[in-house]
């Protein structure tokens, strides 16, 4: 204890200075004087740890504030972007349980705390993506900036209701947030109805206080749960417990899989080849979308300029999910991730297989694939030393893609903008390489230019 500590302290030099039998017993009535006086200071206490051990950390492009390291435009340390990643003090003070990173700006998924809000918000906010937000000066002027994670309001019907948002999703500019008691929001720009509700036109986005709410049940009926949202550039996915699939927003390269080009303001269930599959995972972060079923098989639409949907036949843009053969060579899937023009499928062995357009992590020569073409599972760090190191998850984002091992280390690779990779350096990586991060990475989300990490704590 303190207070014990500093008694000690003092014993020795008194005990020095006090040599008699009458300096003694004057010593021992000071060191009795002490202890009373000592019981009169007040005890400081320490603010105690969080009650997990989870952690966030962000890098990449600061300047639109989606790293949310920031705490205002006079901040003058204000970061440009961070080529490493760090640890974000926002996630330090809220228990937060999922991420989504848009298209500059991030979205955090958090335990109740304040207000019974749960969702929050920082970066960009042009079009209302992060809600409206108030000016400090001005309380009708929104702000278009956020560089600190702020609360985003969702409109509530019933006292009882259950607010809490369990996962989120972010596209160019719109998100999409789910709650506990099965209930989508949806707010940002809707010109394409990706919101789920129909385009208004000449509406204003950027001063938009539209936040729409709409059951799952009102989409699918009763006895179905929404499981899952995916977000892509400019239309809108949701996965349900019963594995179908819907969509909504822009459709010019058949991203929504409904059989036309055109754009839909309403949630429509994706047939095709799906219609009588249980879709277990949707992969999407541009406009070509992925799906995985109970079978491990993978079906895709949406665009194919770059090959991710190679049906020999010249066809670039498919508005109604196909089964895709040309993976039949990869094993068992368990994971898929589509980028801005490139691809991605884990199989059950850990393997990794990539195709596409870019810098899909097979070396500075091979920017066209047009076949599933596996990385060199060394490396992801399987060799003699770590024979059971695999890769257990895939991510990919306009143009940059991440990977995350059992041993729960990421490896990074593709255009490195802004230090995306959070490798230290601004130079595009032809390979996949492990970036320097002190926690065990749960899940990653990627923006265009910025990334986030959902992690655990070493201890």
């Amino acid at each position: 204890m303190w207070r014990s500590i500093n008694v000690r302290f003092l014993q020795a030099p008194l005990l020095r200075c006090y040599s008699s039998r009458a300096k003694e017993k004057r010593y021992k009535n000071r060191i009795s004087v002490l202890r009373q006086d000592m019981n009169k200071f007040p005890v400081n206490e320490f603010q105690k740890n969080k009650p997990t051990d989870r952690r966030v950390y962000v890098w990449g492009q600061a300047v639109t504030g989606a790293c949310g390291i920031n705490e205002s435009l006079h901040d003058q340390k204000l970061a440009k972007f961070l080529r490493h990643p760090t640890r974000l003090p926002f996630a330090e003070r809220f228990d937060v349980i999922d991420i989504a990173a848009g298209y500059g700006f991030t979205l955090f998924a958090c335990k109740p705390q304040i207000d019974e809000i749960t969702l929050f918000g920082c970066g960009l906010n042009t079009d209302s993506q992060l809600g409206f937000q108030k000016h400090g000066g001005n309380q009708n002027k929104p702000m278009e900036l956020m560089y600190y994670p702020a609360p985003i309001a969702l409109p509530r019907v019933r006292k009882d209701e259950n607010m809490n948002i369990v996962k989120v999703a972010a596209g160019r500019a719109h998100s999409i947030a789910l709650s506990k008691s099965d209930v989508l929001f949806t707010l940002g720009n809707n010109s394409y109805g990706q919101c789920g509700r129909p385009s208004v036109e000449a509406e204003l986005y950027e001063s938009s206080r539209m936040v729409h709410r709409v059951e799952g049940k009102s989409i699918f009926g009763d006895g179905d749960k929404v499981k899952d949202i995916v977000c892509g550039l400019d239309h809108s996915l949701l996965l349900t417990e019963k594995g179908k699939v819907f969509s909504c927003g822009w459709g010019a390269d058949g991203q929504t899989g409904l059989g036309h080009f055109n754009s839909t303001g309403e949630w429509t269930q994706v047939l095709g080849d799906i219609e009588n599959e249980k879709i277990v995972k949707l992969a999407c972060k541009f406009d070509c979308v992925f799906a995985l079923n109970d079978k491990n098989e993978v079906f895709g639409w949406g665009n194919s300029e770059y090959s991710q949907l190679d049906l020999c036949n010249g066809v670039q843009q498919i508005n109604t999910p196909v089964y895709l053969k040309m993976i039949e060579k990869c094993g068992k899937i368990i994971d898929i991730a589509t980028g801005g023009s490139g691809c991605m499928v884990l199989n059950e062995n850990g393997d990794v297989f990539v195709w596409g357009f870019g810098l899909v992590g097979l070396g500075p020569k091979a920017d066209q694939i047009s076949q599933p073409t596996q990385i060199p599972p060394i490396l992801f760090g399987r060799n003699d030393f770590s024979p059971d190191s695999r890769v257990s998850a895939i991510y990919a984002g306009f143009s940059h893609y991440g990977a995350v091992t059992t041993t729960h280390d990421l490896y990074m690779w593709g255009h490195n903008r802004s230090s995306c990779l959070g490798l230290r350096n601004e130079k595009d990586q032809y390979f996949p390489l492990k970036v320097a991060l002190p926690a065990q990475v749960l899940k990653v989300d990627c923006g265009v230019d910025h990334t986030v990490a959902y992690s655990k704590g070493f201890v």
